[in-house]
């Protein structure tokens, strides 16, 4: 049995030797580096890193003590912001939807055949229609309606929700609420959303007709963190298709909502494995 595999990611003012800092701590210890990944921020002079390697901290006492000795050596050094993580846990995950499924299908087929590195711990939805696929894939679905008056009491229903099952991460697959200003806090770079266009664009209702009727020649999906700012949070992913005038709405409809499906996974994919950093109101996706 190989030695534990573990995820090192960490930013900073940018300055000489934080390469070497963060490669030979590891190397003095006696860590294989599997991957590494580096980007500078020249407008911002911020640093980003993150690096996969193997090591001899074969516990959670072990794997405190590697951290706490690379926050003492290499992080208070060059005032690093850092995280330590094991590579191969994936991340406890809650999904959210309402009566569309393309998009938590999508994310089920792909969780249940091992292409991501999450845990699905349940699936919340104010609609019931989404119950026998959920339960189909052996999870746990909780209807939580929203009645009249009551959206803040449904809202803290999923908070909720998402302590109880230890989740890290709250995937928004085309849930058709917005989440109030403390829930945007609370979930601060732990909540994506995908957007069904590709942003700035078509906003509001029917995006697929309003982009069908300006005779639009890309369509496409965003996805992004949730913020305040409707629609306008950190973006993470997007991708695009052409269409032309002999196409209809509704064919506009389905290749939207296949990109749709392919964005939001990448987007759960990078952030699970790490690899995203909020730099203000953009991100940082190191190389996958």
């Amino acid at each position: 049995m190989g030695r534990p595999t573990y995820i090192l990611t960490a930013s900073c003012t940018d300055t000489v030797g934080i390469v070497a800092a963060v490669s030979g701590f590891l190397a003095a210890r006696g860590a294989l580096l599997t991957e590494l990944s580096h980007f500078v921020d020249e407008d911002a002079q911020k640093s980003f890193i993150r690096t996969r390697f193997e090591d001899d901290a074969d516990t959670d006492s072990a794997a405190v003590a590697l951290a706490s000795g690379f926050k003492e050596a290499v992080a208070r050094r060059f005032g690093m912001r850092f995280s330590l993580h094991p590579a191969e846990r994936p991340m406890p995950t809650l999904v959210a939807c309402s009566k569309q499924s393309h998009c938590l299908n999508a994310l089920l087929h792909r969780w249940a055949s091992g292409h991501l590195p999450i845990d699905i711990r349940g699936v919340v939805s104010n609609h019931e229609d989404a119950r026998s696929l959920v339960e189909w894939h052996g999870l746990p679905f909780h209807h939580l309606p929203i009645e009249s008056g009551a959206r803040a009491a449904q809202e803290a229903r999923i908070l909720d929700r998402f302590e109880a099952t230890g989740a890290e991460l709250l995937v928004l697959a085309r849930y058709m609420q917005i989440l109030s200003p403390h829930a945007c806090e609370l979930l601060a770079g732990k909540a994506i959303n995908i957007h069904h266009s590709f942003l700035p664009g078509f906003k509001g209702a029917r995006p697929y007709h309003q982009a069908f009727d300006r005779g639009v020649k890309l369509i496409g999906a965003t996805a992004h963190y949730v913020t305040t700012d409707l629609d306008e949070g950190p973006i993470i992913e997007q991708d695009v298709g052409r269409v032309d005038h002999s196409m209809a709405a509704e064919e506009l409809v389905r290749l939207g909502q296949d990109i749709e499906c392919t964005v939001l996974n990448r987007a759960v994919r990078w952030h699970a494995e790490h690899r995203v950093f909020l730099n203000g109101r953009r991100t940082v996706v190191l190389p996958h």
